[in-house]
């Protein structure tokens, strides 16, 4: 499957908090990962046909403060959709890497990247089990979603905070958000789609990682 499947499963449309961005979207879950599970196989659910509360509040802190990855190496760990890879190549980052284990994610951020013309780079695998040390700063929305990936994601955060990367994660307010060394930076309220999130909008905050608690 590639960007073929994300542009004829979804539709091109503004993302509700970021107007001046296009993102390939999807208006029904269930259908959708029925529909991606049928096209190939078990497949993870598609987290990419949807903008997030954390990946658009991190990509509209970006947008109005681009001076934070302006001219900088920058990763999207866990892209998604691509929404805040797109977001930081709109604010002036070169190169902006986007990374995750689904490559349909991967294709939904070439296909996004393109639909707003930025360049976007791809990277499949699991970086929280080899590393990246290519990045000035490092961007991660909604990955606080288990104590499983908290408890993988949050050291891998911090190492880079430690090597003097800038580590910021938009995050609504999930159950496993570990905010102990963490500065908040800014909260916004965040239109979301009800049938994922149960309300129609999240107050999602942007946190900066510090390298301990």
């Amino acid at each position: 499957m590639s960007t073929d499947f994300v542009r004829a499963n979804t539709r091109l449309a503004p993302v509700p908090f970021l107007p001046e961005l296009v993102l390939h979207q999807a208006d029904e879950p269930i259908e959708l990962w029925e529909r991606t599970e049928e096209a190939g196989g078990e497949q993870p659910p598609p987290f990419w046909a949807f903008a997030w509360a954390g990946g658009q509040a991190l990509a509209r802190h970006l947008l109005d403060d681009p001076g934070l990855v302006s001219g900088r190496a920058v990763l999207d760990l866990a892209t998604g959709s691509g929404l805040v890879a797109v977001a930081a190549a709109r604010a002036g980052a070169r190169p902006v890497t986007a990374n995750d284990i689904d490559p349909l994610s991967l294709a939904a951020a070439e296909a996004n990247a393109e639909a707003n013309r930025v360049r976007v780079r791809t990277v499949e695998g699991d970086l929280l089990s080899t590393g990246y040390a290519e990045a000035d700063v490092i961007l991660a929305g909604d990955v606080f979603y288990s104590r499983e990936m908290t408890g993988r994601v949050l050291p891998f955060l911090r190492k880079a905070a430690g090597r003097g990367a800038l580590v910021l994660v938009g995050d609504p307010g999930r159950a496993y958000l570990p905010t102990d060394g963490m500065i908040r930076r800014a909260t916004y309220d965040v239109p979301v789609i009800e049938a994922l999130e149960s309300v129609p909008v999240r107050r999602t905050s942007v946190w900066q990682v510090l390298t301990s608690a």
